[in-house]
């Protein structure tokens, strides 16, 4: 059986290709209001990112606290990032067969557990098995969440949507740290897992109110069988290898904020609590340009945002060596983080652009991988380049692959833009 879009046949080619590698959801913007789904859409990620804000500044320091090295901690700090790799195609698997409500809950219930352990185990592996699951529940939250998006979001407004849910999960990440600290300064670490213990239960139980909106497809599927993840990959293996490759290369050029920024600050010279200054000022940036970044993708296409995420961090990186005192750095963060909020929701929107109506949530989960693994290689890169040459170099490196990445991402994504052009000219 072969996952399907809608757009099969002679009409829908466009631009070389076929056109049902970029479908675009039906729905109706009359009397449409994001005010209508505040509370269920985007409720859930606020809360559960909340939590994770928290936990994400102490982690290091509770495997410390349990007798971890160094490199030990950094480990443990990574296991987030493996859970959430790892689990990309089982987590696609799942939802289609559950339901996003049912896998936000379950997320959401699990996830608490696993925080729950990692505040209460005395032992550097009971510690990492947590946080691995932990990032693994965060994986099965984030599918779950795109494809109730792609279904209760008119296409005229998928991706001021997408990122809306982007930015949520950056105002949770905001708020979560100064709690995190109060809570801190009254107790011990641990009072930091709790609280993300209980925000995962408040999300799951916020999650529960949503409507369960694919009740019949899955009932079709399971009466007819359900998709394979390897069987979805292998009918869209060309979509996912040439603007799947423009996501690994977006997600690799927005991690690198966080390993090469903080890197290049301690090399001239700040302190710990001017890059602090720096980052909170350059995430404020980031959230500030999200809603003009849905809005562009909306009205203008996805390449006109697509592009900017890519050079912004190309051009910075070619910048930074340049940067020697905070004022010259904290230019570089933001632009930086201009380009980074423009792109708030733009991996999700190129996904819900890209999702078939067969195998949807399996290909989600596919298209998540591919954002993973660009996360992951990013800061590898940057770590690869340093380790044989100083960081300027390293830098500057980055800066040129970006640059060709950059041209490789508008090629692909302009075609998602004539894709889209063409089925609405259809209607």
């Amino acid at each position: 059986m072969r996952p399907t879009g809608p757009y099969d046949g002679p009409a829908g080619q466009v631009a070389g290709r076929r056109c049902e590698d970029v479908s675009v959801t039906s729905g109706t913007t009359q009397d449409f209001r994001f005010r209508d789904i505040l509370l269920v859409a985007y409720g859930p990620s606020v809360v559960s990112a909340i939590g994770h804000g928290a936990m994400l500044p102490v982690l290091a320091l509770r495997a410390r606290d349990l007798g971890a090295d160094v490199s030990v901690a950094a480990a443990i700090v990574a296991l987030l990032g493996v859970g959430q790799l790892l689990a990309s195609l089982p987590a696609g698997a799942l939802v289609a067969r559950i339901g996003e409500r049912r896998a936000l809950v379950g997320a959401g219930l699990v996830d608490a557990c696993a925080m729950a352990f990692a505040a209460l185990t005395d032992s550097v592996l009971g510690l990492a098995i947590g946080v691995l699951l932990s990032g693994v529940c965060w994986t099965l939250f984030l599918i779950a969440r795109q494809g109730f998006m792609i279904d209760v979001v008119p296409e005229s407004h998928r991706a001021r949507a997408m990122s809306l849910l982007g930015g949520s999960y950056r105002v949770g990440v905001l708020i979560g740290p100064l709690i995190g600290a109060g809570l801190i300064a009254v107790s011990d670490l641990t009072s930091v897992f709790w609280l993300g213990a209980g925000m995962s239960v408040l999300a799951s139980l916020l999650a529960a109110t949503m409507p369960d909106l694919g009740e019949e497809k899955r009932a079709a599927a399971r009466a007819t069988g359900h998709l394979g993840v390897w069987t979805v990959i292998a009918a869209h293996r060309r979509l996912l290898a040439t603007l799947g490759t423009a996501v690994v290369i977006l997600g690799a050029s927005r991690s690198l904020r966080l390993s090469l920024l903080p890197l290049w600050a301690d090399h001239v010279g700040l302190s710990a609590s001017t890059t602090s200054l720096i980052f909170a000022g350059a995430a404020a940036l980031d959230v500030a340009f999200m809603w003009p970044g849905g809005w562009l993708m909306d009205t203008r296409g996805r390449m006109v945002v697509a592009v900017p995420v890519v050079l912004s961090m190309a051009v910075a990186c070619l910048l930074l060596p340049l940067a020697t005192d905070a004022v010259s750095v904290a230019l570089v963060m933001a632009l930086i983080a201009c380009g980074n909020g423009l792109g708030s929701g733009i991996v999700m929107t190129l996904g819900a652009d890209a999702a078939p109506d067969d195998g949807r949530s399996q290909f989600l989960g596919a298209w998540r991988l591919c954002g993973d693994i660009g996360n992951t290689g990013g800061p590898l890169l940057v770590s690869a380049v340093a380790a044989v040459a100083p960081l300027a170099v390293a830098s500057v490196t980055v800066g040129l692959l970006g640059l060709l990445g950059a041209g490789w991402v508008g090629h692909w994504t302009r075609r998602v833009d004539l894709a889209r052009a063409a089925a609405l000219s259809r209607r």
